[in-house]
């Protein structure tokens, strides 16, 4: 015979909402088995006769709480196979809220035993009537234990349950300052519809502050009203980006393609470079967003022509990610960076499979051209059309760098343009060998004489005179003293 357990709601915490059904089964039964003793309801029926064993001390056992309620649906399924039928009583209603529910009618769906839901009261009805919000404008019920910023929408009313104590609700508090202001008013409901029912609202930030919580506590956070807090939302940004696309947007954003847009990616990517040199984080944050903006015009523009929309661009990404990390997602060992990088080339390979196109036309044709001799040397190096070593790129430089000079003696321009092309591309290839990224280590230069010839400008100023004025070497003494000062 298949072992049955019969799960009965206790409601939100006042026996006058049990329902009578679940009233009587509990008072003809011998012995309850109940989640935990924490609830107004129990105190009640044991006046009358009933007895409960409890599982209270397993929360003691345990630092998970996924540990727990196995642990309880063991011993569950253990007392029902004793047994035969047995009543396990839940706060609120068993469907609403309660793992150890979900845990058996899985157990349940496979055979292992019967589960009968018996009903209650869910005191979901009843915390809407208390805040006074109607759920139909939509809502979020939300597990405190294990509430996470991605499943936050700010939008809609939103229930956070199992707000029990000081440290789950130290958890909510910094989870949704993360989506909403500090000081937005939240509202901490205990015991809804009963009579001991209780109602706080307070600023965010006291959340975990002075505030009786208990089994019975659950938090409501209403929608957002004020523009301003939304403007973290991706959803928000998109719809500005379409706004000033559309018809009664702003002209220049209305007028612009992704031909016309080439050079603004380009400027922003290179200024963020720049603040991720200066180290400097606002500046980063700023740039970033400049970068995210062009993104989302590529986005909108692809979505106006009817061809592609951000969703497509989001789920490309998402599922190359994946593809390629399968040391991640999936069971292919990578025991270090390197092996990440082969496995990655691998998986690129496979995905373009055969074709006839040449390897370097894999690099692209708009990128500057310190960038594209990187990528060029790059392709040729995984097919080993490379140097052994350093030395042998280091020796060609010397090589072009005289050839160079040559050509300098003897006067033509045409082939002192080569010759130096050839010198710059062999330089690149030294820089490779040793992990330095030439755009960086120029750009890295490129700011180091920015400051010290702004020093030398500026001691030209200080004196009143001009450049004119000044002999070479004494410009260079002003260079020095730039070098000196750490510029």
């Amino acid at each position: 015979m298949t072992p049955s357990i019969t799960i009965a709601g206790l409601g939100a915490g006042d026996i006058n909402q049990l329902p009578l059904g679940i009233y009587r089964l509990l008072l003809q039964s011998g012995k309850v088995f109940t989640r935990t003793l924490d609830h107004p309801v129990i105190d009640e029926l044991k006046k009358e006769g009933v007895r409960f064993e409890s599982f209270d001390h397993i929360y003691e056992k345990h630092d998970q709480f996924e540990a727990v309620y196995e642990e309880i649906v063991s011993l569950l399924i253990t007392q029902a196979q004793e047994q035969g039928n047995i009543i396990y009583t839940v706060p609120g209603h068993p469907i609403v809220a309660e793992k150890t529910v979900q845990l058996l009618l899985e157990k349940g769906h496979v055979g292992e035993l019967k589960v009968n839901i018996a009903g209650g009261h869910s005191f979901l009805d009843d915390l809407f009537a208390s805040v006074e919000a109607d759920p139909i404008e939509g809502f979020q019920f939300l597990d405190g234990t294990s509430l996470k910023k991605e499943d936050i929408n700010i939008f809609q009313h939103i229930v956070i349950a199992q707000v029990y104590d000081a440290y789950v609700a130290s958890d909510v508090k910094l989870t949704l300052m993360e989506k909403y202001p500090d000081d937005y008013e939240v509202t901490i409901v205990t015991a809804a519809g009963s009579t001991q029912q209780q109602t706080k609202t307070l600023p965010l930030y006291e959340l975990d502050r002075q505030v009786t919580l208990n089994n019975l506590t659950s938090l409501y956070v209403p929608p957002v009203q004020k523009e301003e807090d939304t403007y973290k939302e991706f959803s928000v940004l998109r719809q500005i980006i379409a706004t000033l696309r559309g018809p009664d947007g702003c002209p220049w954003d209305r007028e612009q393609t992704h031909t016309s847009l080439k050079k603004y990616l380009i400027e922003e990517a290179y200024e963020l470079l720049d603040a991720i040199d200066q180290e400097d984080d606002d500046h980063m944050i700023e740039e970033l967003g400049d970068v995210l903006l062009q993104v989302l015009l590529h986005a909108q523009i692809g979505e106006d022509e009817g061809m592609f929309s951000i969703e497509d661009v989001i789920e490309s990404i998402s599922r190359k990610m994946i593809r390629r990390h399968p040391h991640v997602f999936g069971n292919v060992e990578a025991e270090n960076a390197e092996a990440v990088v082969s496995n990655w080339q691998k998986i690129k390979s496979e995905e373009k499979g055969e074709t006839q196109a040449f390897r370097l036309d894999e690099v692209e044709k708009g990128l500057p051209a310190l960038l594209r001799a990187y990528e060029f040397q790059k392709k040729a190096a995984k097919v080993g059309f490379d140097w052994d070593d350093a030395n042998g790129a280091i020796e060609k430089v010397l090589e072009e760098w005289q050839e160079f000079l040559d050509e300098v003696k003897n006067e033509d321009s045409s082939k002192q343009l080569d010759e130096f092309g050839d010198t710059l591309f062999a330089l690149i290839n030294v820089a490779r060998f040793y992990h330095i990224h030439p755009e960086e280590a120029l750009a890295k230069v490129n700011e180091k004489f920015y400051r010290r010839f702004s020093h030398v400008e500026k001691r030209v100023k200080e004196s009143g005179r001009s450049f004119d004025d000044f002999t070479l070497d004494e410009l260079d003494a002003f260079w020095d003293e730039a070098k000196n000062i750490g510029l």
